[in-house]
């Protein structure tokens, strides 16, 4: 078996042309579609050529041509499951597009898919979005970006049986936009009949820090590049994540704490009378009571909220300085705070704080 030869499955329905070979024991074969399957090559066996396409003959200065020639539109496909080698009719009957299906395809496995378009370049980088289809079913679908209650559709259409779709390209600065996407499918079959599916909504909470980290991207077998891939729907069974109520969670948080003597100061911690600076400990050990079934993300999202909160309750106080704790880690937590005051907060003055006090921890936020 070489790159180039056509095969066939020995014990699913389909096969196509081996495009390339992944180790030892798998091969890459791509379909009519263009959709690529990584099967093992034990399972696939070659044909000759004719045996698997019907390919159009030269015509000889004796031979004529068909009166009437096949519709570009269409496709013929063997019908060895209607009519046997030894029955089949002279003439080759003509059908429609049919995509060859899978026993496993039956189930819908829907995924959403990230790349980067400079992997060299990856601060600077743009990147695109992919919805990918792993099943039988033709699928018509909107890509949506959640805004507080409301979604905003990026992208909509029809996504077809075993195949890959791109949906958009986007920058860096649009991030923000992203933190939560959702997904609208609605799965049938054309001209056949199917068992039929419900439809579905599933909303997707996009980790945008991994757009930073080039290992992140991980090999799949939809893609040459590495790329971030969120799974929609598995097995028939969407996706579930609990979006955690970040006002919820910091109103629980402060009742526990008016029971205990605070650790450190917070958004709440009274004074001495004639100061004007707040400090906001924005730690997660001092915010969170534990972080037990958080990802890092719904941390980052609560402190960030945490932020919002405390500045909008002082808004109206020209001239209140705010000290923001948040450590000096990686910079992340700094660096989203600085871009939520750039997005939401453009009139606030922001500075670092005094280093005798905090050393490189902390960002003094002053309203105007």
């Amino acid at each position: 078996m070489k790159i180039g030869d056509k095969v066939r499955f020995i014990h699913e329905t389909g096969g196509g042309v081996v495009t390339r070979f992944k180790g030892k024991d798998t091969v890459i074969v791509e379909g009519e579609d263009g959709f690529e399957i990584p099967m093992p090559i034990t399972e696939c066996v070659a044909v000759d050529t004719n045996e698997y396409n019907f390919q159009k003959k030269t015509l000889t200065p004796k031979e004529e041509p068909k009166k009437a020639p096949r519709p570009t539109a269409a496709r013929v496909e063997p019908r060895a499951d209607i009519f046997g080698e030894e029955d089949a009719p002279s003439k080759e009957p003509v059908v429609t597009f049919r995509p060859m299906e899978r026993p496993a395809g039956e189930r819908l496995n829907i995924s959403l898919a990230y790349l980067p378009m400079d992997e060299k370049s990856l601060s600077n980088s743009r990147f695109e979005a992919y919805i990918i289809n792993e099943s039988n079913y033709w699928v018509y679908f909107t890509y949506s970006v959640v805004e507080g209650r409301s979604w905003r559709v990026r992208a909509n259409g029809l996504l077809e049986p075993d195949s890959k779709l791109f949906l958009e390209e986007f920058g860096r600065d649009e991030l923000n936009e992203m933190e939560r996407v959702a997904v609208q499918l609605l799965p049938f079959k054309q001209e056949k009949a199917f068992a039929p599916k419900a439809a579905m909504s599933i909303e997707r909470r996009i980790d945008t820090v991994k757009f930073y980290k080039l290992h992140l991207f991980k090999e799949n077998p939809f893609f040459d590049e590495g790329a971030l891939i969120y799974e929609l729907v598995t097995d028939d069974k969407p996706v579930k994540e609990i979006f955690t109520d970040a006002g919820e969670i910091q109103r629980i948080i402060l009742e526990k704490k008016s029971l205990d003597e605070p650790k450190r100061p917070t958004a709440d911690t009274k004074l001495p009378k004639g100061s004007d600076i707040l400090e906001v400990d924005l730690h997660a050990d001092a915010l969170l009571e534990t972080t037990a079934g958080l990802t890092p993300f719904d941390i980052l999202n609560h402190q960030l909220e945490v932020v919002r909160t405390t500045i909008n309750e002082h808004i109206k106080e020209k001239g209140k300085k705010i000290v923001f704790i948040h450590g000096k880690g990686e910079g992340v937590l700094r660096n989203a705070i600085m871009q939520e005051l750039r997005r939401k907060y453009p009139r606030c003055l922001s500075q670092d704080a005094s280093f005798q006090k905090y050393g490189f921890g902390a960002t003094m936020v002053i309203i105007k």
